[in-house]
């Protein structure tokens, strides 16, 4: 008989349905019954300690809103990244050059209000052999692939046996050079990482994860430790966060949280503008506050916390980094002007090239600027 792992029985013991959700929480059920039937629920006991109050940061995150039914003309779209036109086989998708995507299980450890996903993860669906056969066939006829990404759902909520396989058959394929993964589970369900988990995932290397957090309140002693033991297994950890309304659009709240991470051996890696997906529309925020925010993190804390501020364009265009446009202030073939996080500018001088030789001269914008 398999013995069933603790963090098996905290995913048992999670909220999933709407009246365990009404006898903790407060919130009515019939308020949100069609909700839940459409886009699943589930918080698990970790997530559910870590909430203070009706409607908080935590709250705003896993707990469903009748908000989700409203209807925006902005977020009209169940994929609106063109993951399913980018799916060359089933599971696999394939839009940059020398990396593809791979969904390995449709199974979350929670489920995000805002997530891109939205449209099948709760759903029943593991990757099966089948599947791992074409995906294999498929990256193996593409010379040109070097990096996956294992994603979903959440791959570290597969048992460590179904886990193995799919990372062994990855590393059969020698051009593959990198394996990464991308996970929640860190931070709400810390259980799942255990010791025997950690020391089969190091038979794989080079392995990376991106941990997903978005708010200071997440970083708890469970998840440091957790977090520490996947570090310790020589996985480099990176975090995403998507940019939420109400729960992190602060500055203040976000430089906690990269400081934070950076504590707990993680490297912020991404901060993400939300996506337009259907049923998200109040999880949205402007750009502006994201350059904001940006803003406030460059020079006020370590280059290490500051991650790279990213939309994935609507429609299938890939990640594109946003930037705040008054760093570079001017740019010729003599100097470039530069404005540092105190409001102070500086001139660099540029070294002595001929114009027929600086191929790269003209393909940079330049804001205008008084050079006197």
């Amino acid at each position: 008989m398999i013995a069933v792992e603790q963090w098996q029985k905290d995913i048992k013991e999670s909220i999933d349905d709407v009246e365990t959700l009404e006898k903790m929480l407060g919130v009515p059920a019939e308020e949100v019954r069609e909700i839940v039937e459409q886009y699943p629920m589930r918080i698990t006991p970790h997530v559910f300690k870590l909430i203070r109050e009706k409607g908080d940061s935590i709250w705003k995150q896993v707990v469903p809103t009748a908000e989700e039914d409203h209807p925006d003309a902005a977020c009209d779209s169940e994929d609106p990244l063109h993951e399913e036109k980018d799916s060359p086989v089933p599971n696999l998708v394939h839009r940059y050059p020398d990396r593809v995507l791979l969904v390995i299980t449709n199974q979350c450890p929670i489920y995000c209000r805002f997530c891109t996903r939205k449209r099948f993860v709760g759903s029943p669906g593991t990757l099966t052999p089948e599947n791992l056969k074409q995906v294999v066939d498929y990256i193996s006829a593409h010379t040109e692939i070097r990096d996956i990404i294992l994603s979903g759902g959440d791959p570290l909520m597969v048992v460590d046996m179904l886990l193995e396989r799919v990372l062994k058959a990855l590393r059969a394929i020698p051009h593959l050079e990198i394996i990464r993964i991308g996970t929640r589970v860190p931070g709400t369900l810390p259980s799942r990482i255990t010791e025997n988990l950690c020391n089969m995932l190091k038979k794989y290397h080079p392995l990376y994860m991106n941990l997903h957090f978005n708010h200071p309140d997440e970083i708890t002693p469970e998840v440091a430790k957790a977090c520490g033991m996947l570090a310790d297994a020589g996985i480099p950890l990176g975090s995403q966060t998507v940019l939420l309304e109400g729960v992190n659009d602060d500055p203040e709240v976000m430089k906690r949280l990269m400081q934070k991470l950076l504590s707990i051996r993680v490297k912020p890696y991404y901060i993400y503008q939300a996506d337009l997906v259907k049923g998200t529309h109040h999880f949205r925020t402007r750009v502006e506050k994201g350059l904001k925010i940006i803003s406030a993190l460059r020079g006020h804390t370590s280059g290490m916390a500051v991650p790279h501020y990213v939309i994935d364009a609507p429609g299938g265009g890939g990640k594109v980094a946003i930037l705040p446009q008054d760093t570079l202030l001017y740019l010729d073939d003599d100097q470039a002007i530069v404005k540092n996080y105190e409001e102070k500018t500086f001139k660099y001088s540029q070294p002595n090239v001929p114009k027929e030789v600086n191929k790269d001269a003209a393909s940079f914008w330049v804001v205008p600027h008084d050079t006197d």
